[in-house]
């Protein structure tokens, strides 16, 4: 029997035993009386209008106790049992595995994973290394255990110099980072164990008389011998790439270790998913990754005959839809420079000697569509603005993708390298994370469809120059 509490400091001390909260969640029928429980006892205790202030006393608490991390918890981990929800919670960990969606966070195979438990905080880690003698002083024990095991990863940690940082907080700065990032969490990620992976890949080109690079399909007369065929097979390897977020950061900042925590996982998280984004979008693929934009399986639809400069039409859009990937239509999105909306805004359907908007205008009311909201998906499907896409009137500056066809490479390790002296004179500390990545798309080139159509298909399709 679990004893139903009667005030809200008997519920704060439930909900801070991690015994009590398996309990709990191991029976949903369970949960529910014990807080409909507490919700009686309060209103008993309580006058007036009793039931609006047990309903905000007791989703209050929640909320601010319970209810935020189970969540998120369970948003990361939707085919984990719920009585393992408490034990986890209670061990301060949130570790998200793979999804389809392509989010690689937290992996207990990552160099970072064995130094789990050993700082409190993100702003006690780095005190250790780079606070104030007394910090540092204080902080000694838990450094050397850090040092001891740190040490003992060799040749596998990136660059001498710096510390390795624990894979809970890389994953907490990825995750942060999944919410203003693009390509990320539509990718398919790959974790790397090494700082080079060969990724299998099938060499489609043509659907004209085969699939995926070779496999023939033939009507065969009963007991006739059969024809043989084999898929055609390549590789892409992912070579990890260094990746650098760089800052200043005030010497009473790192001494403070809530406000420096704060900094590290508000900002950090925002410059690399930043950095990452523009090498997906437009790298190169020498010492970076190769961007979607442009590379070798990208289409660029061409413009209509007469189209002025700078200018996006409806011709262009459905033109472009019609250069995807059927099997991709239902994840397609639409990826556009934040310099297109006038263009978008404004786009005709002409009918004639008539016509009328068709991006903003069905369903709008005319006198009153300033200020309602612009829609969010074009001919059903996603609008992200952004401004890492290209300028107006270049390739990519409104491309319709399908990312989970582009594979980033994790390396797995994120690394802090911090200096006291370059900017000794304004009493500041040169503060950097390095992490390893790369990125390129799995397909090798456009395909051909099976009609023979000179309008190949691909899942990343652009508007060439205008």
């Amino acid at each position: 029997m679990i004893t139903v509490p009667t005030s809200p400091a008997e519920l704060e001390e439930a909900l801070a035993d991690p015994g009590k909260l398996e309990a709990l969640w191991k029976d949903p029928d369970v949960l529910k009386n014990y807080m409909q429980g507490y919700a009686d006892n309060f209103a008993k205790a309580d006058k007036g209008d009793a039931l609006e202030q047990v309903r905000a006393q007791v989703l209050g608490e929640l909320d601010t106790r319970v209810q935020a991390e189970v969540a998120k918890y369970l948003k990361d981990h939707p085919s984990e049992p719920a009585h393992s929800v408490a034990a986890k919670i209670s061990a301060g960990r949130a570790k998200s595995p793979n999804t389809p969606a392509g989010r690689a966070l937290y992996h207990p195979g990552a160099l970072g994973a064995k130094l789990e438990g050993i700082f409190d905080s993100s702003g006690e880690l780095f005190q250790a290394f780079y606070g104030s003698a007394a910090i540092r002083a204080k902080l000694a024990g838990k450094r050397a255990k850090y040092e001891s095991i740190q040490n003992s990863f060799g040749s596998e940690v990136p660059d001498a110099g710096g510390f390795l940082i624990p894979e809970h907080l890389r994953s907490e700065i990825l995750s942060v980072a999944l919410e203003t990032a693009v390509v990320r969490p539509r990718a398919t990620v790959i974790p790397m164990d090494s700082l080079r992976v060969p990724i299998p890949m099938i060499d489609d080109t043509s659907h004209v008389s085969n699939v995926f690079g070779g496999v023939q399909w033939y009507w065969t007369e009963e007991a006739a011998a059969l024809t043989e065929s084999q898929a055609s097979f390549g590789r892409i390897v992912l070579d990890a790439k260094k990746l650098t977020a760089y800052a200043a950061v005030p010497n009473e900042l790192m001494q403070d270790a809530p406000a420096f925590s704060g900094f590290l996982e508000a900002k950090f998280p925002q410059a690399i998913s930043y950095g990452e984004d523009v090498g997906f979008f437009t790298g190169t693929g020498t010492g970076e990754p190769m961007g979607f934009i442009n590379c070798p399986a990208s289409v660029n639809v061409a413009k209509e005959t007469g189209q002025p400069a700078a200018t996006i039409v409806w011709e262009n859009i459905t033109k472009q839809y019609a250069r995807m990937l059927p099997t991709s239509l239902g994840r397609a999105c639409w990826v556009a420079a934040i310099d297109t909306f006038p263009q978008l805004a404004t786009m005709a359907l002409s009918v004639g000697t008539g016509g009328g908007p068709v991006w903003i205008g069905s369903g709008y009311d005319p006198g009153n569509s300033g200020s309602q909201t612009p829609p969010v998906t074009i001919l059903g499907r996603p609008v992200l603005f952004t401004e890492k896409a290209s300028v107006l009137g270049s390739p990519g500056d409104i491309s319709f993708v399908d990312l989970s066809y582009y594979l980033i490479g994790d390396r797995m390790t994120m690394q802090s390298m911090v200096s006291e002296h370059f900017l000794f004179s304004t009493d500041k500390i040169a503060f950097r994370i390095i992490e390893r990545v790369d990125g390129r798309p799995w397909l090798q080139s456009a395909i051909t469809p099976h009609n023979n159509s000179s309008s190949t298909l691909t899942p990343f399709v652009q508007l060439a120059t205008r």
